[in-house]
Order: C-alpha cells, then sequence, then structure tokens
C-alpha cells in the first residue's frame, strides 16, 4: 500500500514538473518573439524616417546653390559705405539663415550618397514646376538667369542672379546699391519660394519638407520687409 502510494506521488511529481518546463518554454518563446518585433518595428520606423526622393535631392542640392548666392549678395552690400541701416540688418539676417541651412543640406545629402551640387543643366533648362524668367526688360541688374559666377549650369534655377547682375551690384554705391540689392534679393527669395513649394508638393523626407515650408514661410515674410523698405528709399 506504502509502495503504491509512493509511486503515484512520484508519478503526479513528475507530471507537474513536466508542465512547469512547457509553460516555460512557451513564456519564454512568446517575449522572444515579441522582441523580435519590437526590434523590426523600430527599424521599420528608421528606414521610414530617411526615406527620400529625387525632389528631395533635387531641391537640396539647387536650394544650397540659391542659398550660396544669397550669402554673397549679402556680403557684397554689407561690404559697402552709405547703406541704408534696414538693408544691413536684411542682409545680416539672411546670412544668418541661410548659413545653418546650406549646412543641414549638405548633411542629407552626404548621408544620402549624393554630390552636392546639382548635375549640369542647359541655361534653357528649369526645375519640373518652375517658370523661367528672362529677366525685366528696363530695369538694368535684374536678373537674365544666365548663371551664378563661378558656378556653370545654374541659370535654370529660378531668381538667380546673372555675372552681369553681380557685377552690377558690384559697382552700385549707396542708396542706388541698396534699392539694386533689395530688387534682386525679391526676385532672388521669389524664386526660392517656388522651388520650395515644389519640395513641400513632391518632397518625400519630412526634415526637407519641413525646411521647404519654413523658407516660404520666411522669405514672403522678408519679401514684404524688402518691399517696404524699398518703398522708402
Amino acid at each position: 500500500m506504502v509502495q503504491r502510494s509512493l509511486t503515484a506521488s512520484a508519478a503526479a511529481a513528475a507530471v507537474m514538473a513536466l508542465l512547469t518546463l512547457t509553460a516555460c518554454g512557451s513564456s519564454g518563446n512568446q517575449a522572444g518573439s515579441g522582441t523580435t518585433t519590437a526590434g523590426a518595428s523600430t527599424a521599420s520606423s528608421s528606414a521610414n524616417a530617411q526615406a527620400h526622393n529625387d525632389q528631395d535631392v533635387m531641391f537640396a542640392q539647387h536650394m544650397i546653390a540659391h542659398h550660396q548666392q544669397a550669402i554673397q549678395m549679402s556680403d557684397v552690400i554689407l561690404g559697402k559705405q552709405g547703406i541704408d541701416p534696414r538693408v544691413i540688418e536684411l542682409a545680416n539676417q539672411i546670412k544668418s539663415a541661410q548659413g545653418p541651412e546650406i549646412q543641414q543640406m549638405q548633411t542629407w545629402l552626404n548621408q544620402w550618397g549624393q554630390p552636392t551640387t546639382p548635375g549640369a543643366m542647359t541655361p534653357s533648362s528649369t526645375m519640373p514646376g518652375m517658370p523661367s524668367h528672362s529677366g525685366m526688360p528696363g530695369m538694368p541688374g535684374m536678373p537674365s538667369h544666365s548663371g551664378m559666377p563661378g558656378m556653370p549650369g545654374m541659370g535654370g534655377m529660378d531668381g538667380m542672379m546673372s555675372e552681369q547682375d553681380m557685377q552690377a551690384l558690384q559697382n552700385a554705391q549707396g542708396v542706388d546699391a541698396s534699392k539694386l540689392f533689395l530688387t534682386q534679393m525679391i526676385q532672388h527669395h521669389q524664386g526660392a519660394i517656388t522651388m520650395a513649394q515644389n519640395e513641400v508638393k513632391s518632397g518625400q523626407y519630412s526634415p526637407a519638407t519641413a525646411m521647404a515650408q519654413s523658407i516660404v514661410t520666411s522669405q514672403q515674410k522678408e519679401i514684404t520687409t524688402m518691399q517696404t523698405i524699398l518703398g522708402s528709399l
């Protein structure tokens, strides 16, 4: 009788041990599966955050060149005497805003394995969805879009100054220089806004589209400011 009781107890203990091991194994598998799923989800989110398209690349490449010329124009006006203080303030503001944006866009392009300068374009070519400008007749020094000095192929971008435009700004003095700078920079900003609007519409990389929207907002405000200053000179 005692022998039977011991045998039954041993059998019950063995069954309980087996059930415990099975439950632990199942729990471990579920935990492992959860960890794998979370890891895959994180990797997917990271990949989506870095996703970009050709429009993003084109926006960054072209806006870098566009910003560089705006800084060059600002440096020209800041190197002159007798410039309206409001124009000086605006030129410094442009440099402060666009310098860091250039660095950010260069970083994106490096991350994407893309060059920081666009491929050569013909003088008549334009970015998709962007109208071609031939300048304003009767306004010396206004953009003729034949390219930025030292940057061949840039003539297809909206608002870009030609070599002649830049030379006119270099030669202008005093109030005439202030007026010409404002007139040219308004045109330059209008081109940048068009480029940025295309990025907002067709870009995929969210930091780039966010920058583009910021450019639209900030440069439209600067255009309004420049028009006000120009009207008072």
